[in-house]
């Protein structure tokens, strides 16, 4: 800890007693020493160290930032000089704290101030530095170890590795830029026990991974591995399984087995981890959106999972689910499931008007290929479930004409088979409805 005194004796203090008990003078007789060490910028450092918590007195008044070349008016209030100059550009001749006129404008640099500021952001800068170089060195470490040892001692030297990555932008970097990747990735394979291969997804999935990388993690053998984890793995595991499918399957051509839907429906129900919900949903979008698994979904009862989990979610899992519905509902197969789901029409129309518009959009889209089925027994379902209300607020809304025209048509298709007066006494609406 740097000291400094004041230079006809008395008692030495460190610098954290010097900010605790202010003092903090503007003027002479406090030395600070700085051991001749070469300075490095203020500016960089404090830049570098935004999220740590700086001691008030650093701070301006005016902008509320560390100062760099803080200087003390005449009332003893010091400040950014930069930004009692501007202060002092707008005709302003008080003190911005005291609010009292200036006797004297001249500027007096704070010298002891200026020297606490730096030695203090030097301390904090120069501790990270070595912290970075020290997980960097015990990154590298934990790699080479990996490639010795075997069996437990392997997993316990994974697991010591995914904390450090976990925590440490610095080791994401330097496990990637000494060929981590390549090395964690071949521990995947056909033979891989579950707890090595979970330690290895949880790491992967912190890490920048290349096209080629992608591309080796893409091999049906680790997919497979993947897919066996997530379904027997812990919930942290489970979602770091989801969280890397959802990096490798853009753009790739996997055709999803029934066991890693499963996996990743069954992650979906599960209300106690939002966190997982969402990943789930994820990947089901991307899988949805460029594969054909449609089939497989609606065979396994994704369908009436889905529809019963829409009260629970919040409105990006909202969104997320009712794109893999809107999906579904397009082929006859999800159409048919949607239909003899007793959930879906009750639900649907809970959300119309009640998240956002797209949500809407997807909404009305599903019920009109749900009450095109049977337009009979959905339309009455639908109107008693309270939907043509809905739709004339949706009409009557600001969203777009395409939503309206859907609306105006699902209304019409729920009339069909009332007369307007009954249609309109089923419906229960108001007179100004009327």
């Amino acid at each position: 800890m740097p000291m400094y005194q004041p230079s006809s004796g008395g008692q030495v203090l460190d610098l954290e007693t010097a900010v605790k008990d202010g003092i903090l003078g503007g003027g002479g007789g406090i030395i600070v020493t700085t051991a001749n060490v070469d300075k490095p910028d203020l500016k960089k450092m404090i830049e570098q160290l935004d999220s740590i918590e700086v001691p008030s007195v650093f701070i301006c008044p005016i902008s509320l930032e560390p100062m760099q070349d803080p200087v003390t008016l005449c009332t003893g209030q010091t400040y950014e000089r930069s930004n009692i100059l501007k202060w002092f550009s707008l005709g302003h001749f008080t003190c911005p704290t005291t609010m009292q006129e200036l006797w004297d404008d001249s500027l007096t640099p704070n010298s002891t101030l200026n020297h606490l500021i730096h030695t203090w952001f030097s301390q904090k800068y120069l501790a990270m530095k070595k912290r970075s170089e020290d997980v960097q060195g015990s990154s590298l470490e934990l790699l080479e170890t990996l490639k010795k040892v075997k069996g437990q001692v392997r997993v316990q030297t994974l697991k010591d590795l995914r904390r450090v990555v976990t925590a440490h932008d610095s080791a994401k970097k330097t496990v990637v830029d000494n060929g981590g990747v390549s090395f964690l990735s071949s521990l995947l394979g056909p033979f891989t026990s579950h707890a090595v291969g979970s330690e290895v997804i949880g790491i992967l999935v912190n890490l920048q991974l290349s096209s080629d990388s992608i591309t080796n993690l893409l091999q049906p053998m680790k997919i497979s591995l993947m897919v066996d984890v997530l379904n027997e793995g812990s919930t942290e595991t489970k979602i770091n399984c989801v969280k890397l499918m959802e990096i490798l399957f853009p753009g790739s051509e996997i055709v999803p087995s029934l066991s890693l839907l499963v996996g990743v429906l069954r992650l979906v129900k599960d209300k106690r981890h939002p966190h997982g919900i969402l990943a789930g949903l994820r990947l089901l979008k991307i899988i949805t959106s460029q594969q054909s698994p449609e089939n497989s979904i609606i065979s396994i009862g994704g369908v009436p999972q889905l529809v019963e989990m829409l009260p629970y979610f919040n409105s990006e899992c909202l969104e997320l689910s009712l794109y893999v519905l809107e999906f579904l509902s397009s082929i006859p197969e999800g159409a048919l499931a949607l239909k003899d789901c007793c959930h879906t029409i009750p639900n649907l129309v809970k959300l119309l008007m009640k998240i956002s518009e797209i949500c809407t959009q997807y909404a009305l889209s599903i019920l009109w290929e749900v009450c095109k089925l049977s337009p009979e027994e959905s339309a009455a379902t639908a109107v008693n479930a309270g939907l043509a209300a809905k739709l004339l607020l949706v009409i009557q809304s600001g969203c777009s004409p395409g939503v309206k025209q859907r609306s105006a048509e699902l209304l019409k298709l729920c009339s069909l088979n009332y007369t307007s007066t009954i249609f309109i006494s089923k419906c229960k609406l108001t007179r100004t409805l009327q």
